[in-house]
């Protein structure tokens, strides 16, 4: 079938995946929600620029694509990333097939023609891009992404999820495979982060709303933290610690500008609301582009130069990306409007 066609149940299966609880990886999270799509989508192929174990992005049992073996569904395309988001931008435009393409984030650049060409054509190629932030650790600048996911924000209709744990990962993938207008590029932690606990928010279907609130304090909040990725977490515990200094955090995850930007103005005003102009945004990647949430009168955190060789959460340390650094600045922003 060249239709392209979804099964009718399709999202059953990402339904069915059990979350562990334990703290796990968004890449790791990725490749139970592509297996589990796999099993369903008949039509779900791709692969790597090399880097599948570390992708996550193999296709358990579905066979090696080869000149013997027109029916495998894993593609190992080699260290050459625009060719393969070419190939996938083929295979989506040749229709029935649903492409995926795979590697490090920062090497996001070497793929950009494709990526670009990809949003420019409007077809649904899934780009998959792990290991998002200097959470990578030893490797070193060289293969810690600063401004690429501000890169991939910039394309047109490129829609950008970088999910916070194993349920938000679950729906980007939910997203990616029903967005039928353009590309997706999902973007994956190499650490381990925690599960969200949501009691006191939104779940984590909201996703595909772009932004919604994680943790929503008992009075009215005077701040708003908002975080992506393997942040969130840390912002989370940042609103405990300012509820013990009986500051009122609200926790925003935004995973993807673009899905955020398309909800209703009503909806866009309830996660940041007009009223709440202390806020702060928590991103490991370029700070470039968050004024326009945080505001003139809001501040952010992030990494607006390379990185250092150390492991992943002695980095996050040494860049401020701990709870009681993101606390001190929203305590700072709040105590700016006292005086």
């Amino acid at each position: 079938d060249l239709s392209g066609t979804l099964p009718a149940d399709w999202e059953n299966a990402l339904d069915a995946i059990q979350i562990d609880e334990k703290p796990t990886a968004t890449r790791a999270s990725s490749g139970k929600a592509l297996n589990a799509l796999a099993s369903v989508v008949g039509t779900l192929i791709g692969g790597s620029a090399d880097l599948a174990p570390s992708n996550k992005t193999t296709i358990t049992g579905g066979g090696d694509f080869s000149r013997d073996n027109y029916a495998g569904r894993n593609l190992h395309f080699g260290v050459r990333e625009n060719a393969m988001g070419s190939i996938c931008n083929g295979i989506a435009l040749h229709g029935g097939a649903l492409p995926y393409a795979a590697t490090f984030l920062v090497f996001y650049d070497y793929m950009r023609p494709a990526v670009r060409l990809a949003a420019l054509m409007g077809i649904r190629t899934m780009f998959v891009y792990t290991h998002d932030s200097i959470g990578v650790g030893e490797d070193g600048p060289t293969h810690q992404p600063i401004e690429q996911i501000l890169g991939l924000r910039s394309v047109p209709n490129l829609t950008v999820i970088r999910p916070a744990d194993a349920a938000e990962t679950i729906e980007a993938w939910r997203n990616a495979i029903a967005n039928e207008t353009g590309p997706t590029a999902l973007v994956l932690t190499r650490q381990n982060v925690p599960v969200i606990d949501r009691s006191q928010g939104s779940p984590a279907s909201d996703l595909r709303r772009g932004a919604y609130i994680v943790y929503e304090p008992q009075t009215s909040p005077s701040v708003i933290l908002i975080a992506t990725g393997s942040e969130v977490h840390v912002a989370m515990e940042a609103a405990r610690i300012l509820a013990d200094k009986s500051v009122p955090a609200r926790v925003v995850s935004m995973p993807s500008w673009e899905l955020f930007e398309a909800q209703p103005r009503e909806y866009r005003e309830s996660v940041l609301s007009p009223a709440v102009t202390r806020r702060l945004s928590i991103e490991a990647g370029t700070t470039i582009g968050w004024a326009r949430y945080v505001g003139s009168e809001g501040t952010t955190i992030g990494i607006d130069h390379y990185g250092s060789s150390a492991p992943g959460s002695e980095l996050f340390e040494r860049y401020g990306f701990t709870p009681e650094n993101v606390a001190k600045r929203a305590l700072a922003l709040v105590e700016g409007d006292m005086l």
